[in-house]
């Protein structure tokens, strides 16, 4: 339960704010989202997570999609991400990567999250530090499993306390997703610029790392939990659902850090996720969405400070020598400086620099 709600400080701002934005239909949004995390907690029986796509999502909360262009995107990033993983690319990508490059993205990612903690801290710094303090001295009980769904009810009551009248009437009313498929200027739209920046960040962050990352929590399970078959169910997915209003998502390292962080070991988390997507969606639509606005960002902030914090400081980076943690840094700072992609690339180039200096040198 505590693990299930873990990551919604990426899944609450970015989906609050496209419905902000565009307007679109809440029912085919949340839906999706319960759509896929049920079907990955059936696939994968491990808490890989589901999250909206960051990069359309920024786009569209930027003003620089439409609806019709958020399907388009889905629809177009699902098709290619089933002919990648069907042909084996996504694998053979992940088998290139080198492990000091590896680890650096892993150490990026951690940084980011802590970075992205902080920043949704700063909103409303006592009530993150209170929550911060909350969940750290939670640590310290047998309650431990229980401290990330402590402090996100703890600040859902400080939220609902602090704005009553913006509280909802809940009004529980049946309700389906209507088909609407995207015409020929969305598609246009779609490939104009946010395709590729985010079919980068889908290949390395939400396949490749992910899978790395599953690899090293759950060992037993690296048959099962590949990059090829991520992006097999990240495009099937959003194939099925993005012509009914369902938002482009993917999977995600972070996402898997901070759910295995706190609490999540099995498939349940994600289909908890899930079945509550599902619920708001098909029974309370736009007051969903009021309703997931009066959560208190700040405090779920500080669970992303933590789980952060744990994927950085990784044991296998005291072992490093010097010239593999210069490489190892120097990756994991471009991915908050820049994005994960770049930074693939740039570590993939460092780490070439890095042999040819040893074989160079091969004694120093």
């Amino acid at each position: 339960m505590s693990g299930a709600f873990a990551d919604l400080g990426t899944f609450v701002p970015l989906v609050v704010g496209v419905f902000t934005v565009l307007h679109i239909d809440p029912a085919g949004l949340l839906i999706g989202f319960g759509v896929f995390a049920l079907f990955t907690a059936l696939v994968y029986r491990r808490p890989v997570p589901v999250q909206p796509m960051k990069a359309v999502a920024g786009v569209a909360i930027a003003g620089g999609l439409s609806a019709a262009g958020v399907a388009a995107t889905g629809l177009l990033l699902g098709i290619v991400l089933v002919v990648l993983g069907a042909l084996g690319v996504v694998g053979r990508i992940g088998r290139a990567v080198p492990s000091t490059v590896m680890l650096g993205i892993q150490l990026g990612v951690g940084l980011y999250l802590a970075w992205a903690g902080i920043k949704l801290m700063r909103h409303e710094p006592w009530l993150g530090a209170a929550a911060l303090a909350l969940l750290l001295a939670l640590q310290a009980t047998r309650f431990k499993p229980l401290a990330a769904l402590a402090v996100i009810v703890a600040a859902a009551a400080w939220g609902v306390s602090q704005t009553p009248d913006a509280l909802p009437a809940l009004d529980v009313a049946f309700g389906l997703p209507t088909l609407a498929l995207p015409g020929g200027a969305a598609w246009w739209e779609s490939t104009g610029g946010v395709l590729l920046p985010q079919l980068a960040l889908t290949l390395t962050n939400a396949t490749v790392i992910t899978a790395a990352i599953a690899a090293e929590y759950f060992p037993a399970d690296r048959a099962r939990i590949t990059p090829d078959r991520l992006a097999l169910s990240t495009g099937v997915v959003n194939l099925l659902v993005a012509p009914f209003g369902g938002f482009p998502m993917c999977h995600g390292a972070g996402g898997l850090v901070v759910q295995h962080r706190f609490g999540a070991r099995t498939g349940l988390a994600p289909a908890i996720f899930g079945a509550c997507c599902l619920v708001l969606g098909l029974f309370f639509g736009v007051q969903a969405m009021a309703m997931l606005a009066l959560l208190p960002l700040a405090a779920v902030g500080a669970l992303l400070l933590v789980a952060g914090y744990d994927l950085a400081i990784n044991k296998r980076l005291r072992g490093a020598s010097r010239d593999r943690l210069l490489v190892i840094v120097l990756t994991g700072i471009a991915c908050v400086v820049a994005n994960v992609a770049l930074a693939l690339l740039l570590g993939i180039g460092l780490e070439w620099l890095r042999r040819r200096l040893e074989n160079r040198h091969p004694t120093t």
